[in-house]
Formats: C-alpha cells, structure tokens, sequence
C-alpha cells in the first residue's frame, strides 16, 4: 500500500470513530497466519458490520417470526466500511439473493456469500436466518479464507429430494468445507438431508420399512463433509436423515463438535452420525445421536480422539474401524470414549478389523458407559466380514492396551455380554476390565463371556466372570509387536 492510499485509510478510520461505531465483542481465538488463497469468485458487493448477540437478543429475534423478503435478489449491497479489531463482517444469505421457500435453489447464493466472506479481511459471519427453508445442491465451501469465519445456521437448509434430482458426478457429498481452517458452524438451525428414497440404494442391504432387502449403488452422499481443515468448531446444530453418514472429517486437525441431534430411522442404511478419519485432536462432546449404523466411528489415522457425554442409540454403537479392508494399513491410537450412555443397539463399544489388514490400535479407554438393552455391549471382532465369502487371512491389526472400566447396564440375550474375538495369528493384549456389571435385559440367565486367543486381566470382580482372559503375554510377542504404528 503507497503513502498516500495509507493516510486516506487512516482519515477514514478516524472519521469512523469520531462518528461513533458499533459495539464489538472478543474475537473468536483462532487465529492463522495463511499463504495467499485460491482463486475465489469476486462478490458481487460487500456486507454490513455485525458484533455477535447476546443471550438476550437472541431470545428477542427468536421470538419474532421471520417472512421472505420483498426486496428483489438484484438489488445493491452497501460496501462494508473499515471496522474495529473485534468486529465481525455480516453476510445475509437472503442479501445475496436467496430465496428461502424451501423449492427454489439457493446454492449460489450460499456460495457467493461464503466467497464474499472468505476474501473478507476481517473476522465474518454468514447468516442463515430463522423462518426460512434454503433449498441447496452438492456444493463446495473452498479456503483457505482470508480470516476467521461463523456459518451462523438459524433457519432450515435442505438437500435436494430426489436422488435423479443431483449431478451424477457430485454423488457422494452434499455440503463440503475444504480447507476452512477457523470455521465455527453453529446455531439452532435444522440440516436436512432428505436421505429416504437414497436408503433404498444403500451399499450393502438393509431391511426396509416393509421388510424387504434390497441392494444398489454405492453413492450415496455424505451430508456434511470437512476435509483438510484445522481449528473447527462445530456446535448445536441439529441434522437429521442424511443419505449416507451424517458428519465426516477427513485429514482435519483440533475439531471440537458439541452439543448436536443427529437423527435419522433405525432402519436407515450407512447412517453414521460422526465418522472421523485421518484426523487428530477431535473432542465430540454433550450431543445425542440416533441412526442406523455406528453413533460415531473411528477411521484409520485417528490419533488423540476424545467422546464424552454423549448418547446414542438406536444404531450400532460407538466403534473404531471397521480397519485393514482390502489389506490396508491402518494405525488408530489414544482413544477415550468416557460418560456415554447407549441404549436399544445392536453394539455398544467395538473394535471392528478385517483379515488380512496390518497396523495396530492402540491406548484405548472406555470409561464409565451405560448400557440398555445393547446386543454386544463390549466387543472387539477381527473377523469382520459384510459377507459369507471372506476367506481366512494370517495378517491382521494388533489390537493393544485397551481399557474397559465402570461399563454397567442390560444387554440384549441373542449375544453375549462380552466378545473378545481377536485373530488367531495376532493375538491382543493388554486387554484390562474393571467394574463392569453386565446383566440380562430379559430372563435371569448371565451368559458366558466370548475369548479368542486374548491376553488381560480383569482388575476386579465382573459380571460375567471374564475368566478367559489369558494371563501375561503371547510368546511371538516381539512379531507381533512390529506391526505397531505408535
């Protein structure tokens, strides 16, 4: 910037200031220092100051019922001034044309506005706001971005109904985020995914509403997708019927998710609510979550994942894997699923692998679980299979230092409490229980805990008695101890 542009600016500025500007609140703590970013389509104007509500005003403007807008989606936007250290740039999806009916499709205007905002210099809100229904199609929200931004969600955004209604060749994901390190997703906002009619075009077959199996394509799109992001924050939104996995992180660093309603049948196909992959320092707290595959599952590449105060169910409970398909490596480590409560699935917490992968998970804790009525309430399976045609494999994963504490509650009969199925060349050790009181949810009968070639021990009295765990360790110890990752 020459001299002269720089005095002109700081006439402006003063100017702002004697004129008295709005109040600011703290910045959001994220802040990064990035290399200059993609191309990114130029906004058609820019976008008035905002300072993020408070409690009250955000009762205020809850309460007051929002209409569309009369005004036409041409018409002209005033240019942001300069503002303060700690305000916040304001981008109304509605100022840049949508149209808020739920039928008409509003993707480009949620997509100029995050283009707006991302090129914007100061710290940016997009807003989404309550009373409407944003009807928007497979898109990507592309960084890195200029600062920090909150994708504020407020009103309803709904996918497309029909699956001939989406591109052929944008099949697989509905709302992508790609390289927006900073990002705060939140609000009180629905996110629908519409997923009915995908659930009969499932990967694998399903049992539907009237009872009958069917098998189709495997494109079903993922409705929110984060890929390559770092420091993202999202935070009690609730989404509901994805056509395949609800939320996913790929390659994504310091995620913290909170405080969702993940929802969608018990007979929905590939449901997952949060699935985690390659991604590190992913904290998922205070949220419920009920679907028709894993609540939240672990992808190879985790490191350092944390799940606390959440309850799942009906689903297939909380899991690491499935791991090592199509002989694969996969490494997972520092694991801690703590204060959950599952109900009414058909897993509880499971540790799935395939024959014939390598790697290892590893520093595992399960701690202070509430079980109802789950058909495998602790489970680690080696033998993970989809079919009848898998065939036996010598390699497989080392499963290691896995911790089972204070897992209480009622299981399902049809299985048992306990199934410890660990490979037959690559035993798992250091498998330690304590305090886990596992009781029938119907009859008087306990049933025998499952073990297969499993080193541990049971720190003190469990229900059932987990006397097959083997004492010490496997001979071929030091082998196996090569295929760790960590």
């Amino acid at each position: 910037m020459t001299l002269t542009r720089l005095t002109a600016l700081v006439v402006v500025v003063s100017l702002l200031f004697l004129c008295g500007t709005i109040d600011t609140e703290a910045r959001h703590p994220h802040r990064h220092h990035r290399s200059p970013k993609n191309m990114i389509s130029a906004p058609p104007t820019g976008a008035p100051l905002y300072s993020p509500p408070t409690a009250a005003s955000n009762a205020s403007s809850n309460s007051t019922n929002s209409s569309p807008p009369s005004s036409s989606p041409g018409a002209p936007i005033p240019t942001p001034a300069p503002t303060g250290a700690n305000s916040y740039s304001l981008f109304d999806v509605l100022t840049y044309g949508a149209v808020g009916n739920g039928v008409s499709d509003d993707t480009e205007a949620f997509k100029t506005a995050w283009d707006s905002a991302c090129q914007e210099m100061n710290p940016s809100m997009i807003s989404v706001p309550k009373g409407y229904s944003f009807l928007i199609k497979s898109t990507i929200f592309a960084g890195p971005c200029q600062n920090i931004i909150i994708f504020q969600v407020d009103g309803t955004i709904v996918a497309p109904s029909e699956p001939d209604l989406w591109p052929v060749n944008s099949r697989r994901n509905w709302l992508i985020f790609y390289k927006a390190d900073g990002l705060t997703l939140r609000g009180g906002g629905l996110i629908d995914g519409r997923g009915e009619k995908w659930w009969d075009l499932p990967c694998k077959p399903h049992k539907a509403k009237n009872g009958s199996a069917s098998r189709g394509p495997c494109d079903s799109p993922v409705a929110l997708r984060f890929f390559s992001s770092s420091n993202v924050t999202v935070d009690g939104l609730k989404v509901q019927d994805s056509p395949q996995f609800h939320f996913r992180f790929d390659q994504c660093r310091y995620v913290t998710v909170s405080s969702l309603q993940i929802r969608s049948p018990a007979f929905s196909p590939n449901t997952d609510g949060i699935h985690v992959e390659g991604s590190e320092n992913v904290l998922i707290h205070n949220s419920v979550i009920s679907n028709g595959d894993d609540c939240v599952s672990i992808g190879a590449g985790s490191l350092n994942i944390h799940i606390e105060n959440v309850t799942c169910g009906p689903g297939h409970g909380i899991s690491i894997g499935s791991l090592g398909k199509q002989n694969s490596r996969a490494c997972v480590a520092n694991v801690t699923v703590r204060n959950a409560v599952i109900r009414h699935s058909d897993n509880g917490v499971r540790i799935k692998t395939w024959q014939g992968g390598s790697g290892s998970v590893s520093a595992v804790t399960f701690d202070n679980i509430h079980m109802d009525t789950v058909r495998n309430p602790i489970i680690i399976d080696q033998y993970y299979c989809l079919s009848k045609s898998c065939q036996n494999q010598t390699s497989n994963l080392f499963v290691s230092g896995v911790s089972y504490r204070n897992i209480k509650g009622t299981y399902d009969v049809r299985n048992p409490p306990v199934h410890f199925g660990c490979s037959d060349s690559v035993p798992c050790t250091n498998i330690t229980v304590s305090e886990v009181e596992l009781l029938p949810a119907t009859g008087q009968i306990i049933s025998d805990p499952f073990c297969w070639n499993v080193y541990g021990m049971a720190q003190t009295m469990t229900i059932p008695p987990l006397l097959c765990l083997q004492e010490g360790l496997p001979r071929s110890i030091m082998d196996i101890d090569s295929n760790k990752c960590y």
